[in-house]
């Protein structure tokens, strides 16, 4: 195992739910040497709930609403643990997250630990899905052309090297999408990734996910593939055409299933334009979707 750990929640008028992720986070087998909970101008109890653990190693930061990207790298700046994880305000950890995660960074190479979740449904409490298909090789490469195994849930699944976040410059603050996506690549382009490949988040799978906006999500990752393909380096620009052939194709699904038609319209064009080869997936559209 390697250092301490200091953990950091982002909040956003999630006040009936930060209980729960706080307890989660102070029942860990390894016991974080802080709980930091950045409030992004919650209007609701937030700061009530979080006061009630103020002797429990957890620190209270408010700040103007500036977004998670902003909020997570205020805790991390405020943070002291060689080692930092981030917990969403509305999911929780198992009780050996911490510790089993900690214990994989025996390599100095390695720049970030991630492990598996359990999507539960958060109306019903029921589980909609174990997601425990994350990747250790090739993990930058697969995050570029979204093939194979990446980073499983990389808000609350991450833990990672204070000096490598600090060095790769922390979020995006611009991003309102695919910020987490875009900080693993650009740490998987540069450290070792390491997978824990047990169940140890439970995703509350709800509406207000940042996720099921669609328009975000889309701006988000195109300002991903704009910094990631902002290189001379010839073995990530061979997989440009690739990989936004992939984006559009994903893309076109999501609008398509929101009923979005000339969006997902506009994304197949371009999907087939980057790589024609995605043409038999979208003539098989019609009746996979009626399947």
């Amino acid at each position: 195992m390697s250092g301490t750990v200091s953990v950091v929640i982002p909040t956003y008028n999630y006040g009936q739910f930060i209980g729960e992720a706080l307890d989660s986070a102070l029942r860990q087998t390894l016991a974080p040497v802080e709980v930091i909970v950045v409030d992004d101008g919650s209007t609701d109890d937030t700061e009530q709930i979080v006061g009630e653990f103020a002797n429990r190693s957890v620190r209270y930061i408010r700040q103007e609403n500036a977004g998670v990207c902003s909020a997570r790298n205020r805790g991390a700046a405020e943070s002291t643990g060689d080692l930092i994880a981030f917990l969403d305000a509305d999911d929780t950890w198992e009780p050996t997250k911490l510790a089993k995660q900690a214990d994989r960074f025996d390599d100095p190479n390695i720049g970030l630990v991630h492990c598996g979740m359990t999507e539960f449904d958060s109306a019903s409490g029921e589980i909609v899905k174990i997601h425990n298909e994350g990747g250790e090789l090739g993990v930058a490469e697969n995050l570029l052309l979204w093939e194979g195994p990446v980073i499983v849930g990389p808000g609350g699944t991450i833990m990672v090297a204070r000096r490598v976040f600090d060095a790769i410059g922390g979020f995006d603050t611009r991003m309102k999408c695919g910020e987490d996506w875009d900080l693993c690549y650009r740490i998987a382009r540069e450290y070792k990734v390491a997978f824990v490949a047990e169940p140890l988040v439970n995703y509350r799978s709800h509406g207000a996910a940042a996720h099921h906006n669609i328009d975000n999500m889309e701006c988000g990752m195109a300002m991903f593939y704009e910094k990631a393909f902002d290189t001379q380096d010839p073995n990530v620009l061979a997989l440009k055409d690739r990989a936004l052939g992939n984006y559009h194709k994903v893309m076109s699904g999501s609008y398509f299933r929101a009923g979005r038609l000339g969006k997902f319209a506009s994304h197949a064009v371009r999907s087939i334009a980057r790589r024609p080869a995605n043409i038999s997936y979208f003539l098989g559209y019609p009746l996979r979707r009626l399947r």
